[in-house]
Order: C-alpha cells, then structure tokens, then sequence
C-alpha cells in the first residue's frame, strides 16, 4: 500500500505573507493595507486620495512582491516541525499558487528553512490539481492543508476523499476569517492540524 499523502499551500500556512505584504505596499507604495477579509478587492487604498487600487494594479504588486519581497516572508509556528512528523509516515507536496516562473524561487525558500519536499505550482482552483496528484500518486490517505475556502470547495468537488483542513496562520487576519464550508475542520495552529492529520492517517 502506497503512504499517505500531505498536500499543503505556503503562504499564510507555512510562511506569512499577508503582513509582509502590507507592509512592502504601505512603506514603497503608498497604499494603505489594513486587514481586512476581502484583502485584495476592498482593503487596498492609495493613501493620497484613498481611492480603491484597481485589481490589475494589486495582482501587478502581488507578482512583483513574489519576484523581490520573498525574503520578507517569516515561517508559521510550529509549519516545520510538524512536517518534521508528519514526513516520517507521509509523502509531503507543496501545492502553492503561483505562475511557474517563481517555482524555483518557492523551492529555495522552502529549502532555505528545511522543507525539501516536491513543489508544484498552481492557478485557479487546487481541485484538479489535487485530482491529477491522487491519480499519479494513489495515496492510501490524503490530507489537504490550505488557508483558501474556494480551494477547499475546489477539492471538495474534485477530490471528495481528502480530508481538509483549513489554516489561517496569521493571529491578526485568522479571526476575521469564517470557517471554511467545505473544509472538515478549522485548525490556525500547526501543531493541533498535525495531530489531527496523523491521527486520519493512521485510521
């Protein structure tokens, strides 16, 4: 029989970005950031007229952070050490949402604190991703970790045999954030969210 599996997104679950993030746009760009749940489509203001920055204008400062601001990015509590666990009963991939240019920049990041596991980058919903994985992969069990309700609905609809886990790490923004309703459980700690993964696996 072939090992469980762990598919887990980045950021906001293994490194936080959302802080960083506002902090790079408030600081060199003059846009205030403040947290908020619709982040990308309500929060972000130019601070010298406080009109709204049009979409195209953030996913522009989204994309260029992930080209020059990565060394900001901090890990979650506790992100390596259960991936230390659960890595000794499970294969792990990280199923991060970027375009495929910033792969091996996501990879040195990762491996730069430890994570040396297959690094597979997204667009869109995670649940055909999730699918071809299974496919490929034939796990005996899955979990899937990600701080995303439409990619939890995406899974939920692809790979209904994934147990889901929803992961907000970031203490300011986590509250603000309802649970998702296709995920099976809200966990924000990693350390909780990695018993209750081992404890699916070993059942």
């Amino acid at each position: 029989m072939n090992r469980p599996l762990l598919i887990s997104d980045c950021d906001e679950v293994l490194f936080h970005m959302v802080r960083h993030f506002a902090e790079w746009v408030e600081a060199d760009h003059g846009i205030d950031f403040p947290v908020h749940p619709e982040v990308f489509t309500k929060a972000m203001r130019y601070r010298h007229n406080n009109e709204l920055v049009p979409r195209d204008e953030m996913m522009r400062l989204v994309d260029v952070f992930f080209e020059t601001e990565m060394y900001r990015q901090t890990l979650v509590p506790h992100a390596v050490e259960a991936l230390s666990r659960i890595g000794k009963v499970a294969d792990i991939i990280i199923l991060t949402n970027l375009p495929d240019q910033f792969h091996p920049h996501r990879v040195a990041q990762l491996e730069a604190v430890g994570i040396k596991h297959e690094v597979i980058c997204n667009q869109g919903g995670k649940g055909r991703a999730v699918a071809r994985i299974l496919e490929a992969r034939k796990p005996s069990v899955t979990a899937f970790v990600d701080d995303v309700a439409a990619h939890h609905d995406s899974v939920a609809r692809r790979a209904p045999e994934v147990w889901r886990v929803h992961l907000m790490a970031d203490p300011d923004f986590a509250p603000l954030i309802a649970p998702a309703p296709d995920a099976h459980i809200r966990i924000d700690d990693w350390n909780e969210a990695a018993d209750w993964i081992l404890d699916k696996f070993v059942q």
